[in-house]
């Protein structure tokens, strides 16, 4: 684990804090009134399965995650019960859209055209490829509506060219951009190190690839357990997809799975505080 910033262990609640942007206060909040740094990656084929599977995890996590490009029955109505269930069991919405390009077309793309993003997800991400523009462009339609981004740092899969000096350019591409808008980064290690942060930064990472039982598939994907990921590695947020909802037995088999899977995390959490 690289030397991670001071505040990775100091409870949720008390990084609040170090936070302006409403989004990064609202899942900070929840983390810590449902004890939970689970998000569960809703990587189904149609949205009346997404929901099904929302209903089953929503008690136990702090974040869904879609892909909303995936779903074919992709409706306006789809998002209004998406958005309702988020109220009523108490999580944030993050459209991993994964935006790369320049920032008058991300813009567009985040404010306009069939899914219209910024209206109903708290959070969303981009690659940094294109450079400072694409923050300003979304930043111009987001920020406004206190929506957060994030910046992917690294990636789960094998092979993923996001790494070294790339790594270190997404962290200071987010330093220049200042925090009212970006509030963090999807990454597999802690890219805000000691020696790089500034005094009162505070950057939330989410760790994707997190599995208790197998370590792969067969599109390059690797897992890592919750405890790998939160103590060895110090992620603030868990995301875990196919572990939970495509575990065989029904129902209840889902929401017990995300309940061991917020666990698990929380536990974990709880020990990194520990090594204080």
């Amino acid at each position: 684990m690289s030397s991670p910033h001071p505040t990775t262990l100091i409870p949720y609640s008390e990084r609040i804090k170090f936070h302006t942007n409403p989004t990064a206060i609202k899942i900070l909040e929840i983390m810590d009134r449902k004890k939970t740094n689970l998000a569960v990656s809703v990587d189904v084929n149609t949205a009346k399965e997404a929901l099904e599977v929302v209903r089953r995890v929503g008690a136990s996590v702090c974040m869904v995650k879609t892909h909303c490009d995936i779903f074919e029955d992709f409706t306006p109505a789809f998002i209004e019960e998406l958005v309702r269930l988020s109220k009523e069991l108490d999580f944030v919405i993050f459209e991993d859209r994964k935006f790369a390009d320049i920032g008058n077309t991300v813009s567009l793309q985040y404010s306009s055209g069939v899914h219209k993003i910024a209206s109903w997800a708290d959070l969303t991400n981009a690659h940094s490829v294109p450079g400072p523009g694409i923050i300003a462009g979304l930043a111009k339609i987001g920020q406004p509506l206190g929506r957060g981004l994030l910046l992917l740092a690294e990636m789960s899969s094998a092979g993923s060219l996001a790494v070294g000096g790339y790594t270190e350019q997404t962290f200071k591409m987010a330093q220049d951009a200042g925090r009212d808008f970006v509030i963090g980064f999807i990454a597999q290690d802690r890219v805000d190190r000691a020696d790089k942060i500034k005094e009162g930064e505070d950057y939330l990472i989410m760790s994707p690839g997190v599995g208790l039982g197998k370590k792969g598939d067969s599109l390059g994907q690797q897992y890592r357990t919750p405890r790998e990921c939160v103590v060895d590695s110090g992620a603030d947020v868990i995301i875990v997809g196919r572990g939970i909802y495509g575990v065989e037995g029904g129902e209840q088999a889902v929401r017990d799975e995300a309940e061991r899977y917020r666990q698990e995390g929380w536990k974990a959490y709880e020990e990194r505080l520990g090594k204080k």
